[in-house]
Protein backbone atom coordinates (compact mmCIF):
# COMPACT_ATOMS: atom_id res chain seq x y z
CA UNK A 1 0.00 0.00 0.00
CA UNK A 2 1.05 3.58 -0.69
CA UNK A 3 -0.28 6.80 0.82
CA UNK A 4 -0.97 10.10 -0.90
CA UNK A 5 -1.60 13.05 1.37
CA UNK A 6 -3.10 16.17 -0.22
CA UNK A 7 -3.11 19.35 1.88
CA UNK A 8 -4.11 22.96 1.38
CA UNK A 9 -1.45 25.60 2.07
CA UNK A 10 -1.26 27.42 5.39
CA UNK A 11 -2.39 30.95 6.30
CA UNK A 12 -1.19 34.11 4.62
CA UNK A 13 -2.23 37.73 5.00
CA UNK A 14 -3.47 38.95 1.61
CA UNK A 15 -2.13 40.50 -0.53
CA UNK A 16 1.20 39.01 0.60
CA UNK A 17 2.38 35.92 -1.28
CA UNK A 18 4.14 34.69 1.88
CA UNK A 19 2.77 32.82 4.87
CA UNK A 20 2.02 34.94 7.89
CA UNK A 21 3.62 34.13 11.24
CA UNK A 22 0.35 32.47 12.20
CA UNK A 23 0.58 30.41 9.00
CA UNK A 24 4.17 29.36 9.72
CA UNK A 25 3.19 28.34 13.25
CA UNK A 26 0.23 26.31 11.98
CA UNK A 27 2.29 24.54 9.30
CA UNK A 28 4.99 23.69 11.84
CA UNK A 29 2.42 22.32 14.27
CA UNK A 30 0.67 20.20 11.61
CA UNK A 31 4.00 19.02 10.20
CA UNK A 32 5.05 17.56 13.56
CA UNK A 33 2.57 14.73 13.10
CA UNK A 34 3.25 14.02 9.43
CA UNK A 35 5.57 11.94 7.36
CA UNK A 36 8.01 10.81 6.53
CA UNK A 37 7.34 11.31 2.82
CA UNK A 38 9.23 9.81 -0.08
CA UNK A 39 8.11 12.56 -2.45
CA UNK A 40 6.82 16.08 -1.86
CA UNK A 41 5.31 18.32 -4.53
CA UNK A 42 3.69 21.73 -4.28
CA UNK A 43 2.10 24.23 -6.58
CA UNK A 44 4.39 26.93 -7.93
CA UNK A 45 2.84 29.54 -5.62
CA UNK A 46 4.99 30.72 -2.73
CA UNK A 47 2.47 29.90 0.01
CA UNK A 48 2.38 26.21 -0.98
CA UNK A 49 6.19 25.91 -1.09
CA UNK A 50 6.55 27.70 2.24
CA UNK A 51 3.90 25.43 3.80
CA UNK A 52 5.77 22.25 2.86
CA UNK A 53 9.06 23.66 4.12
CA UNK A 54 7.52 24.92 7.38
CA UNK A 55 6.01 21.45 7.86
CA UNK A 56 9.59 20.18 7.74
CA UNK A 57 9.80 18.64 4.28
CA UNK A 58 12.14 19.18 1.37
CA UNK A 59 10.27 19.72 -1.89
CA UNK A 60 11.06 17.46 -4.85
CA UNK A 61 8.94 19.29 -7.40
CA UNK A 62 6.73 22.29 -8.00
CA UNK A 63 4.06 22.07 -10.66
CA UNK A 64 1.86 24.63 -12.33
CA UNK A 65 -0.96 22.07 -12.54
CA UNK A 66 -1.67 22.43 -8.82
CA UNK A 67 -1.33 26.24 -8.79
CA UNK A 68 -4.68 27.29 -10.22
CA UNK A 69 -7.41 25.81 -12.28
CA UNK A 70 -8.43 28.81 -14.34
CA UNK A 71 -11.62 30.69 -15.13
CA UNK A 72 -13.47 27.88 -16.93
CA UNK A 73 -13.10 25.48 -14.00
CA UNK A 74 -13.80 28.27 -11.49
CA UNK A 75 -17.09 29.00 -13.28
CA UNK A 76 -18.18 25.37 -12.81
CA UNK A 77 -16.61 24.76 -9.41
CA UNK A 78 -16.25 28.00 -7.46
CA UNK A 79 -14.41 27.70 -4.18
CA UNK A 80 -15.38 27.21 -1.35
CA UNK A 81 -17.82 24.31 -1.40
CA UNK A 82 -18.13 21.11 0.63
CA UNK A 83 -16.47 17.98 -0.75
CA UNK A 84 -19.90 16.59 -1.63
CA UNK A 85 -20.60 19.49 -4.03
CA UNK A 86 -17.25 19.02 -5.77
CA UNK A 87 -18.05 15.32 -6.20
CA UNK A 88 -21.31 16.24 -7.94
CA UNK A 89 -19.55 18.78 -10.18
CA UNK A 90 -16.95 16.23 -11.31
CA UNK A 91 -19.75 13.88 -12.43
CA UNK A 92 -20.94 16.48 -14.97
CA UNK A 93 -18.09 15.92 -17.44
CA UNK A 94 -17.20 19.59 -17.91
CA UNK A 95 -14.00 21.62 -17.58
CA UNK A 96 -13.83 20.84 -13.84
CA UNK A 97 -14.00 17.12 -14.59
CA UNK A 98 -11.16 17.33 -17.09
CA UNK A 99 -9.02 19.29 -14.62
CA UNK A 100 -9.82 16.89 -11.75
CA UNK A 101 -8.69 13.92 -13.86
CA UNK A 102 -5.50 15.75 -14.83
CA UNK A 103 -4.79 15.91 -11.09
CA UNK A 104 -5.64 12.19 -10.81
CA UNK A 105 -3.14 11.40 -13.59
CA UNK A 106 -0.47 13.53 -11.94
CA UNK A 107 -1.03 11.94 -8.53
CA UNK A 108 -0.86 8.42 -9.95
CA UNK A 109 2.38 9.29 -11.76
CA UNK A 110 3.87 10.35 -8.41
CA UNK A 111 2.69 7.16 -6.71
CA UNK A 112 4.28 5.13 -9.48
CA UNK A 113 7.64 6.75 -8.61
CA UNK A 114 7.66 5.55 -5.01
CA UNK A 115 8.06 2.09 -3.51
CA UNK A 116 5.31 0.05 -1.92
CA UNK A 117 4.85 1.21 1.65
CA UNK A 118 5.90 4.73 0.66
CA UNK A 119 4.04 8.00 0.82
CA UNK A 120 3.83 11.35 -0.95
CA UNK A 121 2.67 14.82 0.09
CA UNK A 122 0.99 17.31 -2.25
CA UNK A 123 0.51 20.90 -1.04
CA UNK A 124 -1.81 23.02 -3.12
CA UNK A 125 -4.93 25.18 -2.83
CA UNK A 126 -8.60 25.33 -2.01
CA UNK A 127 -10.63 23.78 -4.80
CA UNK A 128 -7.57 21.99 -6.14
CA UNK A 129 -7.51 19.79 -3.03
CA UNK A 130 -11.17 18.84 -3.29
CA UNK A 131 -11.28 18.32 -7.06
CA UNK A 132 -8.23 16.06 -6.95
CA UNK A 133 -9.60 14.02 -4.06
CA UNK A 134 -12.99 13.40 -5.67
CA UNK A 135 -11.34 12.37 -8.95
CA UNK A 136 -9.21 9.82 -7.08
CA UNK A 137 -12.19 8.37 -5.21
CA UNK A 138 -15.24 9.01 -7.44
CA UNK A 139 -17.46 6.49 -5.62
CA UNK A 140 -16.75 7.78 -2.10
CA UNK A 141 -19.68 9.06 -0.01
CA UNK A 142 -18.57 12.65 0.59
CA UNK A 143 -21.69 13.60 2.54
CA UNK A 144 -19.77 12.95 5.77
CA UNK A 145 -16.58 14.79 4.76
CA UNK A 146 -17.93 18.24 5.62
CA UNK A 147 -16.89 21.61 4.33
CA UNK A 148 -13.97 22.50 2.09
CA UNK A 149 -10.37 22.03 3.21
CA UNK A 150 -9.29 24.90 5.42
CA UNK A 151 -5.63 25.83 5.94
CA UNK A 152 -3.36 22.75 6.20
CA UNK A 153 -6.37 20.43 5.88
CA UNK A 154 -7.02 17.92 3.14
CA UNK A 155 -7.19 14.16 2.71
CA UNK A 156 -5.12 11.01 3.05
CA UNK A 157 -5.67 8.58 0.19
CA UNK A 158 -4.66 4.92 0.15
CA UNK A 159 -3.34 3.31 -3.06
CA UNK A 160 -3.25 -0.42 -3.51
CA UNK A 161 -2.87 -2.59 -6.61
CA UNK A 162 -2.78 0.45 -8.92
CA UNK A 163 -5.91 2.17 -7.63
CA UNK A 164 -7.13 4.36 -4.81
CA UNK A 165 -9.01 2.18 -2.35
CA UNK A 166 -10.03 4.58 0.42
CA UNK A 167 -9.64 8.07 1.79
CA UNK A 168 -9.83 9.92 5.07
CA UNK A 169 -10.58 13.60 5.43
CA UNK A 170 -7.89 15.45 7.44
CA UNK A 171 -8.97 18.28 9.72
CA UNK A 172 -6.89 20.62 11.85
CA UNK A 173 -8.03 21.37 15.41
CA UNK A 174 -8.84 25.02 15.78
Amino acid sequence: MKILEIRRHSIRSKPSVHLSQQGLNLARLVGQGLGPFDYVATSTLTRALETAIAMGFAVNEQTELMSTYGALVEAEAPWPQPYFHYSEIVKRDGHATKYAYQLFDYYTSILNKISDGGSALMVNHGGVVELGVVACLPDEDYSTWGDEASHCEGARLYWEKDKFVKGVVLRVSK
